[in-house]
């Protein structure tokens, strides 16, 4: 007999039972639905169950006792800040298992464990309670009562009737003023969008002016040297400069070539000798 013995053993010791239901429970609150066989699905209706029930309540030890149970701290932050909406109205029976058959393999039983979405029941409406009636005044004051109202009624709809003028004039000066603040406001933000345009391309145009300025610079500076020059006839510093390198270079080959003459020369006297 099993009496006081709640819960499957699934031929598995405590540790890996409570370790396999762990990972279960967190996908099925991931995933929303799980495929799994059908003692499973049953003993895992009783975690998924608690873990809402402590969802719904919300404080932070409730969040940590189902810390303590989830694999996932995200899966637990969703499923606390949905749960009031999700299972607000519903008090227990958060899921559904549904059986699909026999599996292909050990023919064991196959199910469908998944969370119910409660759909919101319209609230009823509330019968006003009868207030019972007033006693009836007597007959004179009544009768001065109609009377009064029959006085009144013509005024108001002399009344009525002066209104809609004074309501159509007042709604063409609305319009007109509306229109006017439109219109200022579109010139305003026309006029916001060039000076932000021209403040952009402002410094642009005065780096190129710069640059063409220098350019232009240059450019009279180097005629002016170059008139300069044709008047004078003269050489320009550079070549003045490069023209003694030039002749020693010239020099230095002219000595080396001698050189090997002679010594081209001597070895054919020799060879000869």
């Amino acid at each position: 007999m099993r009496h006081r013995k709640a819960g499957r053993k699934l031929n598995r010791t405590p540790s890996h039972r409570n370790a396999m239901f762990r990972n279960m429970v967190t996908s099925l609150f991931k995933h929303d639905r799980i495929r799994t066989t059908g003692a499973k699905a049953k003993e895992l209706r009783r975690w998924a169950d608690h873990i809402i029930t402590l969802a719904k309540r919300g404080d932070l030890h409730a969040r940590r006792q189902a810390l303590a149970i989830v694999r996932e701290k995200d899966v637990v932050h969703k499923l606390f800040e949905n749960a009031a909406e999700r299972f607000g109205e519903i008090s227990g029976g958060y899921t559904r298992v549904v059986k699909l058959g026999r599996r292909p393999g050990d023919a064991a039983p196959v199910a469908l464990i998944e969370l119910v979405v409660s759909q919101d029941t319209k609230k009823k409406k509330t019968k006003k309670k009868k207030t019972k009636a007033a006693a009836a005044p007597p007959k004179a004051a009544a009768d001065k009562k109609a009377a009064d109202k029959a006085q009144e009624k013509p005024q108001k709809v002399a009344k009525k009737k002066a209104l809609p003028a004074d309501k159509e004039d007042d709604s063409a000066v609305k319009a007109k003023k509306s229109d006017e603040k439109k219109t200022e406001a579109a010139a305003k933000e026309k006029t916001a969008k060039e000076e932000k345009s021209a403040a952009k391309t402002a410094p642009k145009k005065k780096a190129a002016a710069k640059k063409e300025d220098k350019a232009a610079v240059k450019e009279t500076e180097a005629a002016q040297k170059r008139s300069a020059e044709a008047k004078k006839g003269e050489i320009p510093k550079k070549e003045t400069k490069a023209a003694p390198k030039k002749q020693a270079a010239a020099e230095k080959k002219d000595a080396s070539d001698t050189k090997k003459k002679k010594e081209s020369t001597q070895k054919t006297a020799k060879d000869e000798e």
